[in-house]
């Protein structure tokens, strides 16, 4: 297939299906009718000869031809979009601007209040949209344009990307008032005999505190795994259970908090953007924006 043959705008099309993996939530996205969407597609099945999105129980599910062309082609979309802003003048009084940006549930808590408010100062007409990304994907979404910004643990894999350290927090175990381990010093027999709930938006796997007592040769034993810190605080209100996670978290929900008998490196988190916008003015506008809430706002986030 020849370039020439190929409707750039196709690539756009592609590139935002494969980021919202719904045709009406892209149509919303690109501005147009899902009807528009659905055409662009069976144009892109045409011409590459393969269906490039199915629809399944979790939406519109690339296929592995379609995976293999995300990466391309969201860097190639980041690219063009870094070319024609590179010499634009951002003037945040008058931007229309929508900033996307992936965090968690407890930092959107923490920081998206005192964001909001800062921003409606100095510029009214921009917009900022939340929503968690999953590791695996932020490096193509900032490389896309489908995010501006992402708060996150060190990523591995993320040469393209530029960061900068916001914070690091000690982990703490916490249990509800009146606990019967309350006031004590913990012991490692305690800690593991404790019933955890662990905090995690994805499906498995553990955090830096299953890591560490891998380490020494310990495994805790997990009741409860939920996606919010908001569910998750009733449940140990209410119970037994312990949550180990971030000292100021614990002190913020007014958990007892139990020092860990055990060594568990602090967690950092790190602001990233994509290589290619480091110099955009609106990028390095908004991220300066963050960049400055971190200096008097404590943050908590678990793995």
């Amino acid at each position: 297939m020849k370039l020439s043959q190929v409707d750039m705008n196709l690539f756009l099309v592609f590139d935002v299906i494969y980021a919202e993996r719904n045709l009406t939530r892209a149509a919303e996205v690109l501005s147009v009718t899902q009807p528009t969407v659905s055409n662009a597609l069976a144009r892109m099945r045409a011409q590459f000869n393969d269906p490039l999105f199915v629809k399944t129980s979790r939406g519109m599910t690339p296929t592995p031809f379609a995976e293999s062309l995300s990466g391309r082609i969201g860097e190639a979309m980041g690219l063009l979009a870094s070319s024609a802003h590179a010499r634009d003048e951002f003037r945040p009084d008058t931007s229309q601007r929508v900033f996307r940006l992936s965090m968690n549930d407890w930092l959107e808590v923490r920081i998206m209040p005192d964001l909001a408010a800062a921003i409606s100062l100095s510029a009214p007409n921009v917009g900022l949209r939340s929503h968690r990304v999953s590791r695996s994907d932020i490096l193509r979404d900032l490389a896309s344009g489908a995010l501006d910004l992402a708060i996150d643990v060190p990523l591995e894999n993320a040469a393209d990307l530029v960061h900068v350290p916001l914070v690091s927090q000690r982990y703490v175990c916490a249990v509800r008032r009146g606990h019967p381990l309350a006031g004590q010093a913990l012991t490692i027999e305690e800690y593991l005999a404790l019933g955890h709930v662990h905090v995690s938006g994805r499906r498995r796997g553990g955090g830096l505190v299953d890591y560490a007592l891998q380490r020494i040769g310990k495994r805790r034993a997990l009741k409860l795994r939920l996606q919010h810190y908001h569910s998750a605080a009733p449940v140990i209100r209410n119970s037994d259970l312990a949550l180990t996670i971030t000292e100021d978290l614990a002190r913020d929900l007014d958990f007892e908090v139990l020092e860990l008998p055990f060594d568990v490196p602090e967690l950092a988190f790190n602001l990233y953007w994509h290589r290619l916008l480091d110099e955009d003015p609106a990028n390095l506008w908004i991220r300066n924006q963050v960049i400055g809430l971190f200096a008097n706002v404590n943050v908590n986030y678990e793995t």
